[in-house]
């Protein structure tokens, strides 16, 4: 029987081969470039979020125990809805940096014990983007919150658009449970 290059192949693949093959299984820790970096952007952002959250405090122990000139009736709500979006785009840097390092690189154990539905326990790409879209759109959500605190009533017009901006976007929240009910029964 000779060692043709068919029946080799079969059996057994070349030493260049097993390197190549190596060498691109191991490429998967590239995504630690991707990782590592969002994570240390979450705690970060969560030091921020915290700090702004700390000043916010100050500022009320001053106007209240010490009689402080300045008025935090005016920034007090929105300091304290920016200090949320920013724990909320902290919590997306985490979402998918764990997610990837799970789909790339290994499983986190501590995780897997938390259950499925823990949202750094996700399967695919589809379910990080999901969870990851889900966080976005309540940063979103916040923000509109911000940006309805901050209005000045000029004509009952403007009424009118708050109202529908906060129908369409109470519309929009209720077909996303319904697409999440959807998806939750496919699993």
């Amino acid at each position: 029987m000779s060692d043709t290059p068919t029946s080799r192949s079969a059996k057994e693949p070349h030493k260049w081969e097993k390197r190549l093959e190596g060498l691109l299984w191991r490429s998967r820790y590239l995504v630690m470039l991707a990782v590592i970096p969002s994570l240390l952007g979450a705690v970060v952002l969560f030091v921020i979020g915290t700090m702004d959250i700390v000043q916010v405090l100050w500022k009320t122990l001053g106007y209240y125990a010490f009689g402080s000139d300045i008025d935090i009736h005016d920034s007090v709500v929105t300091d304290i809805i920016i200090a949320i979006d920013i724990y909320l785009i902290a919590i997306v840097l985490m979402i998918f940096g764990l997610g990837v390092y799970r789909l790339f690189v290994s499983q986190i154990e501590a995780s897997e014990s938390e259950g499925p539905s823990h949202p750094f326990n996700v399967k695919s790409f589809d379910q990080l983007k999901d969870k990851i879209v889900r966080v976005v759109i309540l940063a979103v959500i916040i923000e509109f919150f911000r940006a309805v605190v901050d209005i000045h009533f000029k004509t009952p017009l403007d009424g009118i658009y708050l109202a529908l901006s906060a129908l369409a976007l109470a519309a929009a929240l209720y077909l996303m449970s319904l697409a999440y009910k959807a998806s939750a029964g496919k699993d």
